[in-house]
């Protein structure tokens, strides 16, 4: 029986969601954290209560993420698999224009809070010898235009790189899931053939699936062209 714990920031929609659904048939016990409990309480009644906990947490304070490692002891014992998964998307206008305050609330969330993410649960993961996913993107191995978004995600290649030479002969594992276009609430209008949340997901579990002795360092998830 799988009586690991896994915690995943940005849980309440998308491939927060889709990664918390496909976990939760794998047999993990869930820790869910968002800004909002709402969602993350109607997700935890459908995939069971009795394993799940939903804690609200703002991925840029550390207060609330140390609260949530804290509730996370308190409720499980235990803490295996951190999916560090909140981010938030650009603002348009580029570097001539874009909307400062989006930019800082996304680098905030995107970067900081990452890093929070990591500090805070790091102790424990050393202690069950456990597993790091940091979301990045497609669009951090890419020049794009204009897109601060894109240099946030840059940052978060660099995060996992980094951390993974930290952590190494620590017998923790380090993966970055890069997605490409995703299907989900954090574009407007995807194209028909955008990826969906739960191939996001896939990848995440096949990552946390594999023996000890396996890292699987980077997963980029592209979606396949449209036939011309």
């Amino acid at each position: 029986m799988n009586d690991r714990v896994m915690l995943i920031t940005g849980a309440s929609s998308g491939i927060g969601a889709a990664t918390a659904r496909a976990a939760a048939r794998e047999g993990f016990k869930l820790v869910l954290a968002a800004r909002s409990r709402n969602k993350l309480e109607a997700l935890a009644q459908e995939l069971g209560p009795e394993n799940v906990l939903t804690v609200r947490c703002d991925v840029t304070s550390m207060d609330d993420q140390q609260a949530m490692v804290e509730e996370t002891m308190e409720r499980f014992g235990r803490l295996d698999v951190v999916f560090a998964n909140a981010g938030r998307g650009g603002s348009p206008g580029g570097f001539s224009g874009a909307d400062v305050e989006a930019w800082r609330d996304m680098i905030l969330t995107n970067v900081y809070g990452v890093g929070l993410t990591l500090q805070a649960t790091l102790p424990a993961l050393r202690a069950s010898r456990g597993h790091v996913l940091l979301t990045g993107s497609a669009a951090g191995r890419a020049t794009i235009p204009g897109s601060m978004y894109s240099a946030t995600k840059w940052a978060v290649s660099g995060i996992g790189y980094n951390l993974r030479e930290e952590l190494r002969g620590s017998g923790i594992r380090v993966t970055l899931i890069e997605p490409g276009m995703v299907a989900t609430p954090f574009f407007d209008e995807p194209p028909s053939h955008a990826l969906q949340d739960r191939d996001i997901a896939n990848a995440v579990i096949y990552a946390i699936s594999q023996p000890p002795h396996v890292d699987v360092n980077e997963i980029l998830v592209r979606p396949t062209p449209p036939p011309e």
